[in-house]
């Protein structure tokens, strides 16, 4: 497997991102092979070598992974990576596979809106579920006694951050171990490993694979029992990905660096446009030198994402904002390379006010959808 090289914890992100996860060159072969689509492989006699059934394993997995791995662990070979079928399925992975019946668990309170969810089946399965905010490292209250704390830092759709590293002492000072959702940062944003997580885990959907045409999730780890329990979990339920999802995520990796670079700092650009416009109030972008967070998230990013969150007064209001957006898509998820904008209440799991947006900026021309955003801010008025 050929990594970016001897000291590749030494190069920068985009030599790595486009050499990520790619083997070793051989005359007349693609320097990254095509998908490879079997349920089954060639097995006589005893079972040896990594590949024998579809559900285990596949060579395009296999790629996909060294290469998410050389990005979350540069330089570190004892660093395991398992891609999944979606972010659920990997955030699943880890939660089923580590926790049993009398166990506690810590969540976040304003993580993603299927936490809830989550918890309920947790609590069927006899697991206690403490919950407390991101802001303020206030998960450190109900920890003691947990067997895993799990961080959502920047926090979706709040934004808000919290100290990866002290939560992470802290937790193993109590016995716990820590898992990072690591979906807004991606890996070029924040390295959960380095900061003393046990699992950086992500949905490869959003701005990892950055053109929203694939859904996937994985879990970065490096305690090898622990890898083999989520690796077991795998393949107990079968959340696999689809080889031809595997080979675009890879193929789309490639201009990770380019598509953060670009969309970090034309999220920046937004969400100082918008700290302008008297209609706007909660605007939150750890990049903002005056947000809440952003001392905390300078101290641990390296770039602070693509998305902007801010609250219009009312849901009309809002509901007119986007649809009077023109370089803007109404969607839901983030990280793409086209603009998306949506009301957060109207799935209902957010306890987010009614004219609350989260925007997900993309790779236009910031001069463009600057623009745009200030002119449907200006259609929108009353």
């Amino acid at each position: 497997m050929s990594d970016t090289g001897k000291g590749a914890d030494r190069v920068g992100d985009g030599t790595r991102a486009v050499r990520a996860g790619l083997p070793e060159p051989v005359k007349n072969e693609p320097t990254l092979p095509g998908p490879v689509f079997a349920a089954h492989f060639h097995l006589p006699g005893e079972v040896t070598g990594p590949y024998s059934y579809g559900r285990d394993d596949n060579p395009t997995w296999t790629l996909l992974e060294h290469a998410i791995g050389e990005l979350e662990a540069p330089g570190q070979d004892d660093v395991e990576t398992l891609v999944f079928a979606s972010g659920m399925a990997a955030i699943s992975s880890v939660l089923f596979s580590q926790l049993r019946a009398g166990d506690a668990v810590v969540l976040p309170s304003d993580g993603y809106q299927v936490l809830p969810l989550v918890r309920a089946q947790l609590e069927a399965y006899g697991i206690e579920v403490r919950t407390a905010p991101t802001s303020g490292d206030a998960q450190l209250e109900v920890l003691d006694g947990a067997r895993l704390l799990w961080i959502e830092s920047p926090s979706n759709p709040g934004l808000d951050v919290c100290d990866i590293r002290r939560l992470a002492e802290a937790a193993h000072a109590r016995g716990a171990l820590v898992a990072v959702d690591n979906t807004l940062a991606t890996p070029l944003g924040q390295r959960p490993l380095e900061l003393g997580a046990d699992f950086s885990v992500a949905s490869g959907t959003k701005q990892l694979t950055g053109h929203g045409d694939v859904l996937l999730g994985y879990v970065t780890g490096r305690d090898a029992e622990a890898m083999a329990a989520v690796r077991r979990w795998r393949k107990i339920v079968g959340a696999i990905s689809g080889p031809m999802e595997a080979w675009l995520a890879h193929r789309s990796i490639a201009t990770l660096q380019l598509r953060v670079d670009r969309q970090t700092a034309t999220a920046l650009a937004v969400a100082e446009a918008l700290r302008q416009r008297p209609e706007v109030s909660g605007l939150r972008y750890p990049g903002l030198p005056d947000d809440p967070a952003h001392k905390v998230a300078a101290q641990q990013m390296r770039r602070y994402g693509c998305v902007v969150s801010f609250t219009l007064p009312t849901r009309a209001r809002a509901e007119r904002f986007l649809d009077a957006l023109h370089l803007v898509e109404d969607a839901t998820s983030f990280g793409g390379v086209r603009s998306t904008a949506e009301r957060r209440g109207r799935w209902g799991g957010d306890p987010v006010p009614e004219g609350f947006i989260r925007m997900s900026v993309g790779a236009e021309d910031p001069e463009d959808l600057v623009t745009d955003v200030l002119r449907a801010l200006d259609e929108s008025a009353e």
